[in-house]
């Protein structure tokens, strides 16, 4: 049983999407390939890999291409999408880096601050494990493991 079937209740029926768009003109067609391509790898908390991606455009789509055009169109934002642990995910640009950490009163020079039990467990996780995602870390202690912990951990470097 897969796991999309798995969380299905008994008498849901799979959504079913319309991947091939051939409704609609080639440029019209690629403009909604690259939204529903962007859109799951900005909902996801893992990285995306290309099988998932694969499921929301035709098969004609060349999702390198997409990606370059996301990426291209993403050039003057704060953030940009990367190739990690075998997908693409978002992630804030590291220019922003001491912005964001001011943000949340971790800014530079405030020194370090001893970890609390959970960060060192999920810090040892990522240690023993790596490469390990954040989904993965999440699979493994049932619960969601957040960017802003993760963020915490990095900025205890």
């Amino acid at each position: 049983m897969s796991e999309a079937s798995a969380r299905r209740k008994p008498n849901e029926q799979p959504v079913l999407v319309d991947t091939e768009l051939d409704h609609l003109p080639p440029e019209l067609r690629w403009r909604e390939w690259m939204g529903r391509v962007e859109a799951v790898i900005f909902a996801a908390s893992e990285p995306v890999t290309r099988s998932v991606l694969a499921r929301v455009v035709g098969k004609n789509c060349n999702l390198e291409l997409i990606i370059d055009d996301i990426r291209a169109e993403l050039s003057g934002r704060p953030y940009e999408l990367v190739a990690v642990a075998g997908g693409w995910q978002h992630r804030t640009k590291k220019v922003f880096g001491d912005v964001i950490h001011a943000a949340f009163g971790t800014a530079a020079g405030q020194g370090t601050k001893e970890l609390s039990q959970a960060e060192a467990l999920v810090l040892m996780c990522i240690a023993y494990f790596q490469p390990i995602t954040r989904g993965e870390l999440s699979s493994f202690f049932g619960k969601e493991v957040s960017r802003d912990l993760i963020g915490v951990l990095r900025a205890q470097e």
